[in-house]
């Protein structure tokens, strides 16, 4: 499936956003251009939102071919880098309506932790929420999204391409939460 040229403008745009960089304990350094932030190796910030509905199944959707950091993969959570200026929990609240289209939900805030591979350091949040709403997934960056068990979604990430720092915060969380 070819990248449409929104998908190419909205990257284009990405790229150039500024986001918050940090060093190897969280602390402030800057802003840089994600772009650059990801050409140079440096650590940002992101956030995850792990979506369940009242059943307890997970949100997991696929990402666009547009993206920068693994595209077409499954994800297993909502989220993204945080800004300039912007808390962990703003952000989250701001890619949970971005990318699946959900607001005003309590967002429940577990762990920050350290992730690292040769093109992804992050420090990261993760957070969780609860919604049995519609979703209005954000077309350059989602292409499709559906629950299902989290165990259904470990089984795949054995099978399927799923983005392995969003994995990181689901494991983490099933390890908090029994």
């Amino acid at each position: 499936m070819p990248v449409s040229p929104a998908e190419v403008a909205h990257r284009a745009a990405s790229d150039a956003e500024l986001v918050a960089w940090v060093d190897e304990h969280d602390q402030p350094l800057g802003a840089l251009p994600r772009a650059e932030l990801r050409e140079r190796g440096l650590i940002g910030r992101c956030t995850f939102i792990l979506l369940f509905n009242s059943a307890g199944d997970l949100c997991v959707h696929r990402r666009t071919l547009s993206k920068a950091l693994y595209p077409g993969y499954w994800d297993v959570a909502a989220g993204g880098m945080v800004g300039v200026g912007e808390g962990y929990a703003a952000s989250a609240a701001r890619e949970l309506e971005e990318e699946l289209g959900v607001s005003g939900v309590e967002l429940r805030f577990h762990e920050t932790f350290y992730f690292e591979q040769p093109d992804n350091r992050l420090w990261c949040a993760v957070f969780s929420a609860v919604w049995d709403g519609p979703l209005c997934l954000q077309p350059e960056e989602v292409s499709e999204a559906r629950f299902i068990s989290m165990e259904q979604a470990e089984q795949e990430s054995a099978k399927l391409a799923y983005c392995p720092d969003s994995l990181a915060a689901l494991q983490r969380y099933k390890a908090s939460h029994g």
